[in-house]
């Protein structure tokens, strides 16, 4: 064993891919309806992405933030005309973009409110990453423990919940920022009211707070627009985003606004490979794609045409609840279902089963709609088997 064994992988390896779908070295097609868990939006070999990549590989790979990087300024001001923000943040993950909006909402604490030990409200069922603070700002128990002491500086309060919201901000002076993902990917798809983030920004404004969204998942057209709080009537003062921005090559990013743009300064914050020529080159191709082609749209049409296809599952009494947002889809079970994922690996699906119970759908947004009645057919007949061959359905 070579390998630390944080992970407990499956017997199958990939050798290529090409779209919607990958293939084994037995030369066995797989339907990809996770995408490297939302990371690869444009499929797998995407001709604009593969160029991107190749092109800037011939060139430069890697300079430092010591010098001025032009694929970086490029895409920073793309993201930034596309955000509504001012400025970024480069990192090689969502859990290091999720941790500069931590730091800089504990600066702006420091410097704007002049709060000796800043807090952020952070919500019930959450996932945010592995880092320390992020791990400490995730909703999930089970994958904190043995990790103690957690980081200090976190408010918890229950997901769309905007009277424990308030609450907080009657009896918590520490309070500086809220960070919360518009949808819930880890904590099972799930979905807020339509007017949650625009009451949060509103108490957000009320308070002096910022407030700060996770669109790590959520972002680069997935949900039916370019991040997800675009269809919700508000504008975050920070939004953080990574998975499909890269489309598998590492890249995150913390964009800001107004009172939080200026907050972060020379030697405050930084990062060795964070947007890199590679990276940047790379995810220009995919915000690119995702724009011209309008795929943020089409994730609205595809994501409304498997929803429709689910449906038996719910008239049949085989699953509680289908929630949908764009591509991001959850089917919610009576009981656990994690055996799914090797079920559906035999049958050549590729799924995931979160919050024990929910299977999650991340499909690439460069689906046709064959493809999508095929990935809603295969998840039907999928999970039918499974409850109908389990002793306690």
């Amino acid at each position: 064993m070579t390998l630390m064994p944080t992970y407990a992988p499956h017997s199958v390896s990939f050798t290529h891919g090409e779209g919607a779908w990958l293939y084994d070295a037995s030369g066995k097609a797989y339907l990809d309806g996770l995408t490297g868990i939302a990371v690869c939006g444009l499929g797998h070999a995407h001709p604009a992405v593969t160029q991107a990549i190749c092109e800037q590989a011939q060139k430069l790979l890697h300079c430092s933030n010591h010098f001025r990087i032009e694929q970086q300024e490029a895409l920073a001001e793309k993201l930034c005309a596309l955000s509504g923000m001012e400025n970024v943040f480069f990192s090689n993950s969502g859990a290091e973009a999720n941790e500069a909006a931590i730091k800089l909402a504990r600066m702006y604490g420091h410097k704007v409110k002049n709060v000796n030990r800043p807090a952020i409200v952070v919500t019930e069922g959450a996932f945010h990453g592995r880092t320390m603070a992020t791990l400490t700002a995730t909703g999930n128990r089970k994958i904190q423990a043995g990790f103690e002491p957690l980081v200090s500086g976190f408010v918890r309060a229950p997901f769309d919940d905007l009277e424990a919201i308030r609450t907080i901000a009657r009896n918590n002076r520490d309070v500086v920022a809220v960070l919360v993902e518009p949808v819930q990917g880890e904590g099972g798809i799930c979905i807020p009211s339509d007017n949650y983030l625009r009451e949060l920004q509103a108490i957000c404004d009320e308070y002096g707070w910022l407030l700060m969204l996770d669109e790590i998942q959520t972002g680069n057209g997935r949900t039916g627009h370019y991040f997800a709080y675009q269809s919700a009537g508000c504008t975050p003062d920070v939004v953080t985003t990574a998975k499909g921005l890269g489309n598998g090559v590492p890249i995150g990013c913390c964009l800001a606004r107004g009172r939080a743009a200026d907050v972060l300064r020379p030697g405050s914050h930084g990062s060795t490979f964070g947007g890199n020529p590679l990276a940047c080159a790379t995810a220009l191709a995919v915000v690119d794609t995702i724009t011209e082609h309008e795929l943020a749209a089409r994730s609205t049409e595809l994501g409304q045409l498997m929803a429709e296809q689910l449906q038996p599952l719910l008239m049949d009494g085989l699953a509680t609840e289908i929630r949908q947002r764009g591509l991001m889809i959850g089917i919610e079970l009576k009981k656990s279902c994690s055996e799914l994922v090797a079920l559906g690996l035999e049958q050549g699906l590729i799924l995931n089963v979160t919050a024990d119970s929910v299977v999650r759908l991340l499909p690439p947004l460069i689906l046709s709609n064959a493809e999508a009645g095929q990935l809603a057919e295969k998840t039907v007949s999928l999970i039918r088997q499974f409850l109908h061959s389990s002793p306690s359905s």
